[in-house]
Protein backbone atom coordinates (compact mmCIF):
# COMPACT_ATOMS: atom_id res chain seq x y z
CA UNK A 1 0.00 0.00 0.00
CA UNK A 2 1.41 3.26 -1.14
CA UNK A 3 2.35 6.02 1.47
CA UNK A 4 -0.29 9.32 1.76
CA UNK A 5 0.48 12.10 -0.33
CA UNK A 6 0.63 14.22 3.22
CA UNK A 7 0.08 12.94 6.60
CA UNK A 8 -0.38 15.11 9.94
CA UNK A 9 1.30 12.55 12.95
CA UNK A 10 -0.15 13.74 16.81
CA UNK A 11 -0.04 17.87 15.68
CA UNK A 12 -0.22 20.10 18.69
CA UNK A 13 0.24 23.96 18.64
CA UNK A 14 -1.24 26.73 21.26
CA UNK A 15 -0.48 30.32 21.72
CA UNK A 16 -0.26 30.62 25.58
CA UNK A 17 -3.32 29.14 27.31
CA UNK A 18 -5.05 29.07 23.61
CA UNK A 19 -5.14 25.45 22.27
CA UNK A 20 -5.47 25.80 18.40
CA UNK A 21 -4.51 22.16 17.35
CA UNK A 22 -4.72 19.12 19.65
CA UNK A 23 -3.36 15.53 18.62
CA UNK A 24 -4.01 16.27 15.14
CA UNK A 25 -3.93 13.03 12.52
CA UNK A 26 -4.45 13.48 8.85
CA UNK A 27 -3.99 11.47 6.18
CA UNK A 28 -4.84 12.80 2.19
CA UNK A 29 -4.26 9.50 -0.03
CA UNK A 30 -2.63 10.30 -3.64
CA UNK A 31 -4.94 12.36 -6.16
CA UNK A 32 -8.03 12.77 -3.44
CA UNK A 33 -10.55 15.57 -3.33
CA UNK A 34 -10.50 16.41 0.07
CA UNK A 35 -12.44 18.97 1.96
CA UNK A 36 -11.70 20.20 5.81
CA UNK A 37 -14.68 21.86 7.19
CA UNK A 38 -15.45 22.92 10.51
CA UNK A 39 -17.74 26.25 12.56
CA UNK A 40 -14.83 29.41 12.83
CA UNK A 41 -12.15 28.92 15.19
CA UNK A 42 -12.01 25.29 14.75
CA UNK A 43 -8.80 25.24 13.68
CA UNK A 44 -8.62 24.42 9.89
CA UNK A 45 -6.33 27.60 8.85
CA UNK A 46 -4.22 26.75 11.68
CA UNK A 47 -4.18 22.94 10.21
CA UNK A 48 -3.00 24.56 6.66
CA UNK A 49 -0.32 26.65 8.51
CA UNK A 50 1.17 24.16 10.23
CA UNK A 51 1.41 22.06 7.17
CA UNK A 52 3.02 24.74 4.71
CA UNK A 53 5.41 26.17 7.33
CA UNK A 54 3.80 29.37 8.36
CA UNK A 55 3.87 28.09 11.72
CA UNK A 56 5.83 25.68 13.83
CA UNK A 57 3.95 22.75 15.80
CA UNK A 58 5.00 22.59 19.34
CA UNK A 59 4.68 18.72 18.71
CA UNK A 60 3.94 15.98 15.98
CA UNK A 61 5.32 15.40 12.76
CA UNK A 62 4.49 16.37 9.02
CA UNK A 63 4.93 13.92 6.25
CA UNK A 64 5.23 14.52 2.32
CA UNK A 65 5.17 11.62 0.55
CA UNK A 66 6.34 9.71 3.82
CA UNK A 67 9.28 11.95 4.11
CA UNK A 68 9.56 14.03 7.62
CA UNK A 69 9.55 17.60 6.70
CA UNK A 70 8.50 19.63 9.98
CA UNK A 71 11.81 21.53 10.24
CA UNK A 72 11.68 22.01 6.77
CA UNK A 73 11.07 26.22 6.01
CA UNK A 74 7.87 27.06 3.79
CA UNK A 75 9.69 27.81 0.14
CA UNK A 76 11.45 23.93 0.47
CA UNK A 77 8.44 22.78 1.22
CA UNK A 78 6.72 24.43 -2.28
CA UNK A 79 10.28 22.61 -4.14
CA UNK A 80 9.03 19.21 -2.91
CA UNK A 81 5.53 19.77 -4.02
CA UNK A 82 3.25 20.88 -0.97
CA UNK A 83 1.33 24.19 -2.02
CA UNK A 84 -1.23 26.60 -1.07
CA UNK A 85 -3.60 29.24 -2.08
CA UNK A 86 -4.87 31.97 0.63
CA UNK A 87 -8.77 33.55 0.87
CA UNK A 88 -7.44 36.98 -0.30
CA UNK A 89 -5.69 37.10 -3.75
CA UNK A 90 -2.15 38.44 -4.44
CA UNK A 91 -1.57 38.67 -8.13
CA UNK A 92 -0.18 41.04 -10.12
CA UNK A 93 -2.95 43.75 -11.14
CA UNK A 94 -1.12 45.15 -14.25
CA UNK A 95 0.17 41.64 -16.07
CA UNK A 96 -2.02 39.54 -18.45
CA UNK A 97 -2.76 36.11 -16.75
CA UNK A 98 -0.66 34.82 -19.40
CA UNK A 99 2.30 36.72 -18.14
CA UNK A 100 1.07 36.06 -14.44
CA UNK A 101 1.63 32.43 -14.75
CA UNK A 102 4.55 32.29 -17.43
CA UNK A 103 7.03 34.29 -14.34
CA UNK A 104 5.80 31.67 -12.17
CA UNK A 105 6.54 28.93 -14.62
CA UNK A 106 10.17 30.54 -15.35
CA UNK A 107 10.58 31.05 -11.10
CA UNK A 108 10.04 27.31 -10.89
CA UNK A 109 12.62 26.37 -13.63
CA UNK A 110 14.93 29.32 -12.37
CA UNK A 111 14.70 30.68 -15.98
CA UNK A 112 13.51 33.70 -14.31
CA UNK A 113 17.06 34.68 -13.52
CA UNK A 114 17.77 35.44 -16.79
CA UNK A 115 16.10 39.09 -16.34
CA UNK A 116 17.16 40.59 -19.45
CA UNK A 117 15.90 38.78 -21.64
CA UNK A 118 12.25 39.30 -23.45
CA UNK A 119 9.71 37.11 -21.84
CA UNK A 120 8.06 36.64 -25.40
CA UNK A 121 12.00 34.25 -25.37
CA UNK A 122 10.97 32.15 -23.02
CA UNK A 123 8.71 29.80 -25.73
CA UNK A 124 8.36 26.42 -23.55
CA UNK A 125 7.42 28.35 -20.30
CA UNK A 126 4.98 30.34 -22.44
CA UNK A 127 3.05 26.84 -23.59
CA UNK A 128 3.32 25.42 -19.93
CA UNK A 129 1.87 28.40 -18.85
CA UNK A 130 -1.02 28.04 -21.40
CA UNK A 131 -1.42 24.35 -20.72
CA UNK A 132 -2.35 25.32 -17.24
CA UNK A 133 -4.38 28.08 -18.00
CA UNK A 134 -6.65 25.74 -20.53
CA UNK A 135 -6.56 23.24 -17.52
CA UNK A 136 -8.31 25.66 -15.49
CA UNK A 137 -10.83 27.05 -18.58
CA UNK A 138 -8.75 30.45 -18.25
CA UNK A 139 -7.32 30.11 -22.15
CA UNK A 140 -10.28 32.58 -23.40
CA UNK A 141 -8.27 35.31 -21.28
CA UNK A 142 -5.28 34.62 -21.03
CA UNK A 143 -4.27 37.72 -23.06
CA UNK A 144 -6.49 39.89 -20.50
CA UNK A 145 -5.16 42.53 -17.36
CA UNK A 146 -5.53 40.57 -14.12
CA UNK A 147 -7.12 43.59 -13.17
CA UNK A 148 -9.76 43.20 -15.94
CA UNK A 149 -11.23 39.71 -14.90
CA UNK A 150 -13.84 38.83 -13.29
CA UNK A 151 -13.28 37.97 -9.05
CA UNK A 152 -14.13 34.31 -10.04
CA UNK A 153 -11.71 34.01 -13.21
CA UNK A 154 -8.82 35.74 -10.14
CA UNK A 155 -9.37 33.23 -7.84
CA UNK A 156 -8.66 30.47 -10.48
CA UNK A 157 -5.55 32.25 -11.79
CA UNK A 158 -4.14 32.30 -8.36
CA UNK A 159 -4.60 28.48 -8.90
CA UNK A 160 -2.83 28.83 -11.78
CA UNK A 161 -0.13 30.53 -10.36
CA UNK A 162 0.47 27.16 -7.51
CA UNK A 163 -0.15 24.11 -10.55
CA UNK A 164 2.77 26.47 -12.19
CA UNK A 165 5.30 25.16 -9.33
CA UNK A 166 4.13 21.05 -10.30
CA UNK A 167 2.38 20.32 -6.99
CA UNK A 168 1.91 17.23 -5.34
CA UNK A 169 -0.47 18.50 -2.76
CA UNK A 170 -2.46 21.60 -2.89
CA UNK A 171 -3.94 23.28 -0.07
CA UNK A 172 -6.88 25.74 -0.52
CA UNK A 173 -7.84 27.94 1.53
CA UNK A 174 -11.31 28.69 0.90
CA UNK A 175 -10.66 29.39 -2.74
CA UNK A 176 -14.43 30.89 -3.20
CA UNK A 177 -14.41 33.32 -0.51
CA UNK A 178 -15.84 36.59 -2.03
CA UNK A 179 -16.57 34.70 -5.30
CA UNK A 180 -20.57 35.04 -6.62
CA UNK A 181 -22.59 31.93 -5.54
CA UNK A 182 -22.65 30.63 -10.01
CA UNK A 183 -18.99 31.79 -10.54
CA UNK A 184 -17.95 29.42 -7.76
CA UNK A 185 -19.70 26.54 -9.07
CA UNK A 186 -17.43 27.12 -12.24
CA UNK A 187 -14.60 27.68 -9.53
CA UNK A 188 -15.10 23.82 -8.25
CA UNK A 189 -15.65 22.46 -11.49
CA UNK A 190 -12.18 23.46 -12.39
CA UNK A 191 -10.81 22.40 -9.57
CA UNK A 192 -12.97 18.99 -9.97
CA UNK A 193 -11.28 18.52 -13.04
CA UNK A 194 -7.54 19.02 -12.05
CA UNK A 195 -4.91 15.90 -12.72
CA UNK A 196 -5.57 12.98 -10.33
CA UNK A 197 -1.43 13.05 -10.02
CA UNK A 198 -2.74 16.30 -7.67
CA UNK A 199 -3.78 15.37 -3.89
CA UNK A 200 -6.00 18.30 -3.17
CA UNK A 201 -7.35 19.65 0.53
CA UNK A 202 -9.97 22.86 0.33
CA UNK A 203 -11.69 24.94 3.06
CA UNK A 204 -15.17 25.41 2.37
CA UNK A 205 -18.10 26.62 4.12
CA UNK A 206 -20.95 26.25 1.55
CA UNK A 207 -21.81 22.33 2.17
CA UNK A 208 -23.45 22.36 -1.53
CA UNK A 209 -19.69 22.82 -3.21
CA UNK A 210 -18.48 20.84 -0.20
CA UNK A 211 -20.70 17.20 -0.84
CA UNK A 212 -20.91 18.28 -4.47
CA UNK A 213 -17.01 18.11 -5.36
CA UNK A 214 -15.13 16.24 -2.23
CA UNK A 215 -14.09 13.09 -2.43
CA UNK A 216 -13.68 12.89 1.53
CA UNK A 217 -14.57 15.53 4.26
CA UNK A 218 -12.67 16.50 7.31
CA UNK A 219 -14.86 18.03 9.98
CA UNK A 220 -12.30 19.47 12.30
CA UNK A 221 -14.07 21.20 16.07
CA UNK A 222 -11.87 22.85 18.98
CA UNK A 223 -8.58 22.20 17.16
CA UNK A 224 -9.52 18.51 16.87
CA UNK A 225 -10.51 15.95 14.27
CA UNK A 226 -14.10 15.43 14.80
CA UNK A 227 -14.95 12.99 12.28
CA UNK A 228 -14.10 12.06 8.33
CA UNK A 229 -16.02 10.02 5.88
CA UNK A 230 -17.46 10.61 2.65
CA UNK A 231 -20.08 12.72 1.95
CA UNK A 232 -23.18 10.66 3.15
CA UNK A 233 -21.54 9.79 5.92
CA UNK A 234 -20.36 12.90 7.14
CA UNK A 235 -24.32 14.44 6.06
CA UNK A 236 -25.95 11.43 8.13
CA UNK A 237 -23.44 11.88 11.40
CA UNK A 238 -25.39 13.46 14.18
CA UNK A 239 -22.66 14.90 15.93
CA UNK A 240 -21.37 17.02 12.59
CA UNK A 241 -24.97 18.25 13.10
CA UNK A 242 -25.14 19.19 16.41
CA UNK A 243 -21.86 21.41 15.94
CA UNK A 244 -21.62 22.17 12.84
CA UNK A 245 -24.52 22.23 10.84
CA UNK A 246 -27.26 22.69 13.25
CA UNK A 247 -29.20 20.24 14.78
CA UNK A 248 -31.76 20.02 12.03
CA UNK A 249 -30.31 18.69 8.40
CA UNK A 250 -29.71 21.45 5.90
CA UNK A 251 -31.84 20.93 2.26
CA UNK A 252 -28.82 19.66 0.99
CA UNK A 253 -27.92 16.81 3.81
CA UNK A 254 -31.66 16.09 2.75
CA UNK A 255 -31.05 15.44 -0.16
CA UNK A 256 -27.81 13.26 0.31
CA UNK A 257 -29.29 11.11 2.64
CA UNK A 258 -32.11 10.16 -0.20
CA UNK A 259 -29.59 9.30 -2.93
Amino acid sequence: MSPPALAARGLAKSFGSLVVASELEIELPKGVRYALIGPNGAGKTTLINLMTGMLRPDAGRILLDDVDITALPPEQRVQRGLVRTYQITSLFPHLTALESVTLAVCERSRAARAWWRQLAAHGHEIDEAYDVLCALKLDSVCHRLTRELAYGQQRLLEIALALATRPKVLLLDEPAAGVPREESKELFAAIAGLSHDITVLFIEHDMELVFRFASRVIVMVGGRVLVEGTAQEIASDPRVRAVYLGKAPTKELAELRHD
